[in-house]
């Protein structure tokens, strides 16, 4: 990822110089230059040009122009496949381009950025129009162009408002230290060389076809989706600073998931999904015939399964839902903007240096990472969408709390530069959001604190014994979670197992149960973990926030908690199909 600066405009240059920003541009300088005559350069050009004009003439009266401008484009090209019962039933190829305009009026300590004031019919807007924010497909420059000014115009006039609004409450705020508005940051300048985007739809219509038809065989599991999707995206993105960046990422994504029900009624769903950074590293063949015979015996065996009543008592967590387990319950709580929005719960706000997980554990996010040993991670980038370089954040260290997941907003009291974690799903603001959240023991961790995977249960049934329970739980997968950190709600989170095993401490059997989820306040799970495993996993996903869903991975140990409470799951009961499915053998209705 690398830029030639002899394409720049000369008006981008004079407002730079006016500005001082020109000088400390970082440069990345591990790659070769981008190719003589590249469109997506002269793209960036004529994105600069517009910027560059911007910057220097935008002004309404004698009220205060830009301060700061930033340009992104996104072009994406995406293949999708689905099938169901052995048959194709979604085929999409998509190409789409949007734009993402930024502006900022005021200045580095105070500007118009912030929460914005929403009534019942929504934000206050006096515009009449809002600016499209498609792009176009050909590279017609001066469409391009005309799309940015547009959409600045639109920014500008709601930024200016903002200011004057956000100024003006000051009256009747209380005096006190605030953390500036927008961090100042080296402009950054790189371009990836291209990467070509292939997705072979007759292979993979062969494979999702033989692969459903593999779900015929349950009859009990009345619905099934195998989804395969492949994923190119080109980010074009410049500032008024002089950042100039071209980053390109593929992402290819297998997801199976099926559906049944118990003869209780109670709905019980399934899933599994693979992430590669090509087509070539997902399951086929006998691997995706594997993965999917997996599935259904997983989900049959869910069927017969026992419900389990409301428990609280010691749990192990293994590695993926470990790691649910801290995205969830610390990981959203340490990202920059909620520190100092009093809307939030503020849960970690200025508890800097002070200890507030166990002690033997570490937690850093490192969007770096691409992979751990050798599973990819979804969380991996170089720079995040405001144009910084992602930095491994050092978050807690020996269960002391040491900083945060910061964007280009600073939080009060920490570091005021980003560690470029600023991300976006692509028209919402960027927020901080993890990446690749590493959750790890120290070095130096008592003796029994960590310990391999078997001695951990052993931990376990021990710890069952000592309370007096008749059982213990292990938590094998999960399919996701949630949290909630508004300060006006409880500050709490919620994990669904989908593969939960009871081990009776008399007889050491293990049954699986199904029927509940784990809920609990942050703090006080997070610090009843007695003790972790040698051993780490990883979990790839998405996460969904105000800025959007982004690719994330957690990478953490096995977990043993002393206590954990488990809540009664809806149960969404209902009647089964009353019919067998068509290929199957008629069996009277019940």
């Amino acid at each position: 990822m690398k830029i030639d600066l002899s394409g720049r405009s000369l008006l981008v240059v004079v407002s730079l110089l006016v500005t001082g920003c020109l000088a400390g541009v970082k440069k990345d300088a591990g790659a070769a230059p981008a190719a003589k005559g590249d469109p997506r350069v002269l793209e960036l050009d004529a994105m600069a040009d517009e910027l560059g004009r911007s910057t220097a003439r935008l002004k309404i009266a004698d009220n205060a122009p830009p301060y700061f401008v930033a340009y992104t484009m996104r072009d994406l090209q995406s293949a999708e496949l689905q099938a169901r019962y052995g048959a194709i039933v979604v085929d999409n190829d998509r190409h789409d381009r949007s734009i993402y305009v930024e502006v900022r009026v005021g200045s580095h300590e105070l500007d118009n950025s912030g929460a914005k004031e929403v009534g019942f019919f929504g934000p206050p807007d006096r515009a009449t129009y809002s600016a499209r924010l498609d792009a176009p497909l050909d590279g017609d420059l001066a469409a391009l162009k005309g799309s940015l000014w547009l959409a600045t115009d639109q920014q500008y006039k709601r930024a200016l408002a903002d200011f004057l609004s956000k100024r003006g409450d000051q009256v009747y705020e209380p005096e006190e230290e605030r953390a500036p508005s927008f961090s100042k940051e080296a402009p950054s300048e790189a371009i990836d060389p291209p990467l070509a985007f292939s997705f072979d739809g007759k292979r993979w219509k062969a494979e999702l076809k033989r692969a459903s038809q593999r779900f015929r065989s349950a009859p009990e599991i009345f619905d099934n989706l195998i989804r395969v999707s492949g994923s190119r995206q080109s980010r074009s993105m410049v500032t008024s600073e002089g950042t100039r960046l071209i980053q390109e990422e593929l992402l290819y994504g297998l997801h199976l998931s099926a559906v049944t029900r118990a003869e209780d009624g109670m709905l019980l769903r399934h899933e599994r999904s693979f992430y590669a950074r090509g087509g070539e590293g997902l399951p086929a063949g006998k691997a995706l015939d594997g993965e999917v015979d997996r599935l259904m015996e997983e989900l049959l065996a869910l069927r017969e399964a026992p419900v389990m009543d409301p428990y609280t008592g010691p749990a192990l967590l293994e590695p993926d839902a470990t790691g649910v387990l801290f995205h969830e319950a610390i990981g959203h709580r340490l990202e920059g903007e909620r520190q100092d929005d009093e809307d939030e719960g503020q849960t970690f706000q200025g508890q800097l240096g002070r200890e507030v997980i166990p002690a033997f554990i570490d937690v850093y996010d490192d969007p770096t990472l691409q992979r751990w040993e050798a599973q990819q991670l979804n969380g991996y980038y170089r720079y995040d969408d405001e144009g910084v370089p992602g930095q491994r954040a050092s978050l807690v260290e020996a269960g002391v709390l040491r900083g945060y997941l910061t964007s280009r907003a600073p939080v009060k009291g920490a570091d005021p530069k980003s560690n470029g974690h600023g991300r976006t799903q692509g028209h919402n603001d960027p927020i901080a959001r993890m990446a690749n959240l590493v959750v790890q023991p120290v070095a130096s961790a008592p003796a029994g604190r960590v310990v391999g995977r078997a001695a951990l249960e052993e931990q376990l049934v021990a710890e069952a014994k000592r309370q007096g329970k008749p059982y213990a739980l292990v938590v094998t997968d999960i399919s996701g979670g949630d949290t909630n950190t508004s300060g006006y709600g409880y500050q709490a989170f919620r994990g669904r197992p989908t593969l939960l095993w009871r081990i009776d401490v008399a007889t050491g059997k293990k049954e699986l149960v199904r029927g509940v989820e784990l809920v609990g306040t942050p703090l006080t799970v997070i610090n009843k973990i007695a003790a972790v495993s040698k051993e780490s996993g990883v979990f790839n996903g998405f996460c969904g926030a105000e800025s959007g869903y982004v690719p994330v991975s957690t990478v953490a140990p096995a977990s043993l908690i002393t206590e954990v409470e488990l809540q009664r799951q809806r149960k969404d009961a209902e009647r089964s199909p009353v019919l067998s499915p068509p290929w199957a053998k008629e069996t009277p209705a019940k």
